[in-house]
């Protein structure tokens, strides 16, 4: 029984388990994220016209072909009609003639339809609904804006455990809110929650694994796969969505969800075992940390990286029905590069970000970004959305997990090492993406379109790039500490109650 405690004991101060925990709240909530993108614009728009019904595919009629040569028979007296007086009469006598006909003219003539035509739906609602559409997605990020300056002092004076635990409430109702929400309100609550417990994950989880990983090369590569469970869900989301939705209904998907999240629950329950824990260390007060320029440049690097995917979830699905006519499994299917590529971006750059420089990274990250960005609407069929996609998530996956433990090096190299307060405001960068993105996207798109909405967003992610040169080598608070940190040493003596399962290996 001793030895079975023990053992319960260990697992609780595991690193590992706690990046593993940490890693499963992020893939979970960004699942719920992007699962909602190929079904609510659908959704939506079957609710407010549920008598949209697909026309039959244009008929024509066939063409006649007009044959080769044409031979007549005319008497010969209409064939000789020079009236010569040399000449004899004409006479009965009948000759042949042969020639060749006029063209004749088509029978009919067919207009190509839209994308939109072709699924039964008009093309000025399609139009019109990005607006509600972008307000909706945005509404998720914008809640998670304002409960962010919230959850990062308050994780200083209870610790990372009890707002982790009570994300996963949070997003267990939203789930269920989406699962049985049957009108546009009613979803736009469930979207808004989400972000309650949005922020309480993200803010806690980042927190917890930079208490937890204190060397600066072990706090990328762990940061790097928990974004890694991040991009995991958005890769799942968008096809998990599109395909349950067209197949099995809207509600389904989101009961899936929902048990997953309890699952969650019950393993956060047993490791983490919520109670309140104070810190020891005086921690840097949110106004300290949002003055500090380099700590805003890393967050702004984080904010136009996201943008330009949050402008395309709203937009994008309505862009490919309009012009391709693209079905549910498609819409979701053409986020599936972005995250994959996300994934490998974000679990490369983990540790590639630490040896090669995160400014580097990140500057190298926005400029594939803007190109990405550029070449989407250049795109006739979903084929041509595959390479600019991947880039894009490539891309942003090099942003993000560089920027990331960059936040927590500068904290412990300009403030002290306190956490919450630093993450709150990455988890605010990350959401101004997303919020804004959605938000303006739908405004954007009936004032100059689809392209140019993107191309916009491109030029602000290439004027800003060379923002990322400041970040080369930030000043510290002292030598003394930037030296410290530089060579990987521990930052306080008060990590030594957690498990570094690396050292006992070793």
């Amino acid at each position: 029984m001793g030895a079975v405690k023990e053992w319960f004991n260990n697992c609780r101060e595991s690193r590992k388990l706690i990046l593993f925990i940490v890693a499963i709240a992020l893939l979970l909530d960004n699942m719920l994220l992007t699962t909602v993108v190929p079904i609510i614009p659908k959704y939506l728009y079957l609710i407010r016209h549920p008598n949209t019904t697909a026309p039959p595919p244009p008929t024509t009629k066939p063409t006649p072909t007009p044959p080769e040569n044409i031979t007549t028979v005319l008497p010969a007296y209409l064939v000789n009609t020079n009236n010569d007086p040399g000449k004899p009469p004409p006479t009965t006598e009948f000759l042949t003639r042969t020639e060749r006909p006029p063209d004749l003219p088509s029978s009919t003539t067919t207009k190509p339809l839209r994308g939109s035509e072709l699924l039964g739906m008009n093309h000025e609602d399609l139009v019109n609904e990005n607006v509600e559409v972008g307000l909706l997605f945005c509404s998720k990020a914008v809640v998670q804006l304002i409960t962010n300056p919230i959850i990062g002092p308050l994780t200083h004076r209870i610790g990372y455990s009890i707002p982790m635990f009570t994300g996963f409430v949070i997003m267990f109702l939203s789930t269920l809110i989406f699962a049985f929400g049957s009108s546009y309100p009613v979803l736009f609550v469930a979207r808004a929650v989400q972000g309650i417990g949005s922020s309480c994950s993200s803010v806690s989880g980042m927190g917890m694994l930079a208490e937890r990983y204190t060397d600066d090369k072990e706090r990328g590569n762990a940061m790097g796969i928990a974004l890694g469970g991040l991009a995991l869900g958005v890769l799942i989301g968008p096809p998990f969505g599109g395909v349950m939705f067209q197949f099995v209904g809207k509600t389904a998907p989101f009961l899936i969800l929902a048990v997953l999240a309890l699952g969650d629950g019950l393993l956060q329950l047993w490791v983490l075992q919520p109670a309140i824990v104070k810190h020891e260390e005086e921690a840097p007060t949110f106004g300290e940390l949002i003055t500090d320029p380099y700590i805003i440049i890393s967050a702004g690097a984080i904010t136009f990286a996201n943008m330009g995917i949050g402008m395309l979830e709203p937009s994008l699905p309505l862009w490919m029905m309009d012009t391709m006519a693209a079905p549910e499994w498609q819409i979701g299917a053409a986020f599936i590069p972005a995250s994959i590529s996300y994934l490998i971006g974000t679990n490369l750059f983990g540790p590639l970000g630490h040896l090669m420089g995160r400014w580097l990274a990140s500057f190298i990250g926005l400029i594939i970004i803007g190109i990405c960005l550029m070449s989407i609407p250049n795109a006739t069929s979903i084929n041509h959305l595959i390479a600019p996609n991947a880039g894009l998530g490539f891309a942003i996956g090099m942003v993000d997990s560089s920027m990331m433990p960059e936040l927590g090096y500068l904290v412990d190299l300009r403030h002290s090492h306190v956490y919450g307060s630093v993450y709150s405001i990455g988890d605010v960068a990350f959401c101004l993406g997303f919020a804004i993105g959605p938000a303006l996207s739908g405004t954007l798109v009936q004032k100059y379109g689809f392209k140019w909405m993107l191309y916009g967003i491109a030029i602000i992610n290439f004027l800003y790039a060379p923002l990322m040169y400041c970040l080369k080598s930030p000043p510290a608070k002292n030598p003394g500490e930037r030296q410290g940190l530089i060579y990987g040493e521990k930052s306080s003596v008060r990590y030594v109650t957690y498990k570094n399962e690396d050292e006992e290996e070793n």
